[in-house]
């Protein structure tokens, strides 16, 4: 399974206090689990700064990955960055032609 890196922006007013947000990010989490159950989080954060959290996740291919950003963005009224991430010992090994 490939890893990647999702940076998530809630728009303005997507969750107006804490029980929507909580509302959403059991929406958003359900929807996934049952559209790409093939899905593994790894990590989920919450952050400072231009985005709002970060999650790393496993998926078979971008198809799927892509379908996660697209449920994130259309139920959580969101805009998501999305990046393919190498574990660094496997990267470590293709810079060295082992790989």
């Amino acid at each position: 399974m490939a890893t990647y890196v999702m940076l998530t922006r809630l728009a303005p007013g997507a969750a107006k206090n804490a029980a929507e947000l909580k509302r959403l990010e059991r929406s958003v989490d359900q929807r996934v689990r049952r559209e790409c159950p093939e899905v593994v989080w790894k990590a989920n954060f919450a952050i400072l700064g231009p985005h709002d959290y970060l999650d790393i996740f496993e998926a078979p291919d971008e198809a799927v990955a892509a379908r996660v950003a697209m449920i994130v963005r259309s139920a959580g009224r969101a805009v998501t960055e999305t990046w393919s991430a190498l574990p660094w010992e496997r990267y470590k090994k293709l810079i060295s032609g082992k790989g």
